[in-house]
């Protein structure tokens, strides 16, 4: 049973993540795009309903997020949130009152299936909670490096997939580098007390981490249509923080033989997301009702 909480809390964070993101989605689409990076858009945003609901359901994910990084170790954790893509279509379209088209259906059901298989082949192993300040360092110059250049690429094309694009992957940069630092922070919490999580500097670091992902988000998801930030995001999420798993929490995952299955489940979540990626997704996609002179022009 206790093995299952990891996945049980991470579901749920990953189900309450997707809502905001079409939450915040659809309140981003009511104000209007800036071609720079506008640290006024958060103050836009406070002004819509829908947004703050994402919110909502963003402190809700970070919530189970916690739980679950607690109780498991990052490589199951956060491969998980690759299921943010096709659930997020599928709240997109709940609240959009449309139905999903069946090529959604189905290249879901192959992400859902990959990750699946991906994550029994590998079964990742291991649950170190606490890693020192030279082993982080190098990790947390490259990462920044990282974000930094997305950022800016992003930055310097005109709203679209490609801007969205480089935004998402610097966003999931950043949720990844939060992740990380998150896991050591709530085991500091749980062991020592609020005294030694309020002085640890794991818990300033995610905290950073955190609030630099949400500013990228919003300017990720304002920047292109949906389908082109939330495959960067979450693929991008998963794959740095399996690495960071790997290289910085030395966990363990199968080799030998599982990789042929490991790989096949890679290669059905690439098939599944490069399909949702090109599909009808951002016909899903509509801002929500408001003042017409607030309103963003539809992504083409």
């Amino acid at each position: 049973m206790a093995a299952l909480l990891p996945v049980v809390f991470a579901l749920l964070a990953a189900c309450s993540d997707a809502l905001a993101t079409v939450l915040q989605r659809r309140a981003a689409l009511t104000v209007p795009r800036s071609e720079g990076f506008r640290p006024g858009l958060v103050l836009d945003l406070l002004r819509r309903p829908l947004w703050l609901g994402g919110i909502l359901a963003v402190v809700a994910a970070g919530v189970c997020q916690a739980a679950a990084l607690a109780t498991g170790p990052l490589t199951l954790v956060q491969p998980l949130f690759v299921l943010e893509l096709p659930l997020a279509l599928l709240f997109a379209s709940a609240i959009g009152g449309r139905r999903l088209p069946g090529a959604l259906l189905l290249a879901a059901s192959l992400v859902v299936a990959g990750l699946g298989t991906a994550l029994v082949s590998a079964s990742p192993d291991g649950n170190r909670t606490h890693v020192a300040l030279d082993r982080w360092l190098p990790v947390l110059a490259t990462c920044a490096a990282a974000v930094l250049v997305l950022a800016a690429a992003g930055l310097r094309r005109p709203p679209g997939p490609a801007r969205a694009g480089c935004l998402g992957a610097a966003t999931a940069v950043c949720f990844a580098v939060t992740a990380g630092l998150m896991k050591t922070a709530t085991h500091i919490l749980a062991e020592d007390g609020i005294g030694a999580f309020l002085t640890a500097w794991q818990t300033y670091g995610f905290a950073v981490a955190g609030v630099c992902a949400v500013l990228l988000l919003e300017h990720a998801m304002q920047g292109g249509p949906l389908v082109a930030s939330q495959p960067a995001l979450t693929l991008g999420d998963a794959t740095v923080s399996f690495l960071l798993g790997v290289v910085v929490y030395e966990e363990h995952v199968r080799t030998g033989w599982w990789l042929l299955p490991e790989l096949l489940g890679i290669g059905l979540v690439a098939a599944g997301v490069v399909a949702l990626a090109r599909g009808e997704g951002p016909a899903l996609e509509e801002p929500a009702p408001g003042p017409a002179s607030n309103a963003a022009p539809p992504v083409q």
